[in-house]
C-alpha cells in the first residue's frame, strides 16, 4: 500500500479538498490551513467533493510521495466538518477508511496496552 517508512501521525483534511491539487497545493494547505509541518513523518490525506477519491501526502527523507486512489464504485466514509480542519487517527483506522469502513469498528480487537507476560 503505502511506503515503509515509520509514520508518527496520520491527519485527515476533515472536508472537501479540490484534489486537482498536486505535491506543492497540498503541502500549502498542510503548513498554511492546518499550521502542520509536511516535512513531518505523517501521512495527510484529502478527499474530493464525491468522496470516491483520496491522496496522500508523505514525505520520505528526500522527497515526497503522493499517493492517489480512485474508486470505481462506491465512496469512501470520509469524515466532514464544517469548519475543515484535521482529524489525527491511527495507521489503523486509515487501514479501515481505505477499505470502505468508518472510522469506528465497534467489532474490531481493541489495542492491548499492557506488556506482561503472565
Amino acid at each position: 500500500m503505502l511506503s515503509n517508512s515509520v509514520i508518527d501521525n496520520v491527519y485527515l483534511a476533515c472536508g472537501v479538498t479540490d484534489l486537482r491539487k498536486s505535491i506543492d497545493g497540498l503541502a500549502i494547505i498542510v503548513q498554511e490551513s492546518f499550521n502542520l509541518d509536511p516535512f513531518s513523518r505523517s501521512f495527510f490525506a484529502f478527499s474530493n467533493r464525491n468522496k470516491d477519491k483520496i491522496k496522500i501526502l508523505e514525505w520520505e527523507i528526500d522527497g515526497f510521495w503522493l499517493h492517489y486512489k480512485r474508486l470505481e464504485k462506491g465512496k469512501f466514509k470520509w469524515p466532514s466538518n464544517e469548519k475543515g480542519g484535521t482529524l489525527n487517527i491511527s495507521q489503523r483506522q486509515l487501514r479501515w477508511l481505505l477499505d470502505g469502513l468508518t472510522l469506528e469498528q465497534k467489532q474490531a480487537h481493541k489495542p492491548v496496552k499492557e506488556r506482561i507476560i503472565i
